[in-house]
């Protein structure tokens, strides 16, 4: 494949990176409308594909979302880990006065339930794989930069926090937060040389938080302290994908 040059590389991402800003920023913020936002992120996320492909690749594969055997897996295992650190993380916040429970949820019928989960599911995978495709897939491979493993981790966990334009006036710990939010994501892409255990590791934390606030008043008692409690969360699932044993060939899917 011959490299696409730098001018059309700057333009694919610029495209990529107006139309995810432009959900929130024209979608929530200048018409104040849910649905408009979300057309706009699933706009963002169609586009990586002709996006990939004015970049010389076949579509998705631009930003390391080959399908491959094992794909599915490591979309699984994130998920799975993810949730798991996210409920550790809220039960470890109740023991420490940092969450309280406001009142016990009313019992859903387990239709209710199950649509619920369903449509968090959806609303979450989106904007979580469309994030991930803009901070960390372009990177890893359309962007055509030659990384080293830490560089990459540290310039993607930095351009994560630069992504969430709409939040960097939250201040030092909310920067601290994102960074190692995307610490934890872009080892896992670093790792498996794609993006799936990323996904799954985002669209993790992202679903967990959705389907407790869908069913559980969780309420922050201690507010600057759960930053804490998020950001040390990520960094065991980082630790996590360090220490999970690999095999195949550089470049290649190697979940296990």
């Amino acid at each position: 494949m011959v490299a696409p040059s730098l001018l059309r590389r700057i333009g694919a991402f610029l495209i990529l990176f107006l139309l995810y800003q432009s959900a929130e920023g024209v979608g929530a913020r200048v018409l104040h409308n849910g649905a408009a936002a979300a057309v706009i992120m699933v706009g963002a996320l169609l586009a990586a594909w002709p996006a990939g492909k004015w970049l010389g690749y076949k579509g998705y594969d631009a930003y390391g979302l080959d399908l491959k055997t094992g794909s599915a897996r490591l979309v699984l295992g994130g998920l799975i880990v993810m949730a798991a650190l996210r409920l550790a993380a809220a039960f470890a916040g109740l023991a420490n006065g940092v969450y309280s429970l406001a009142s016990l949820p009313v019992p859903a019928s387990w239709a209710a339930t199950a649509m619920a989960v369903a449509g968090a599911a959806v609303s979450t995978f989106i904007p979580s794989l469309a994030e991930d495709i803009l901070t960390r897939g372009f990177w890893l491979k359309a962007s055509g930069i030659r990384w080293s493993g830490p560089a990459f981790v540290a310039a993607t966990a930095a351009i994560y926090v630069l992504n969430h334009v709409y939040r960097l006036g939250d201040g030092p710990m909310e920067w601290l937060r994102l960074f190692c939010f995307g610490i934890a994501y872009a080892a896992a892409c670093w790792k498996w040389q794609n993006l799936w255990a990323a996904v799954g590791l985002h669209w993790g934390w992202n679903l967990t938080n959705a389907i407790l606030d869908a069913t559980v008043n969780l309420d922050a008692v201690a507010p600057g302290l759960t930053a804490v409690y998020s950001a040390g969360a990520h960094l065991m699932a980082a630790a996590l994908v360090l220490l999970w044993p690999v095999s195949g060939k550089p470049g290649a899917l190697r979940a296990q």
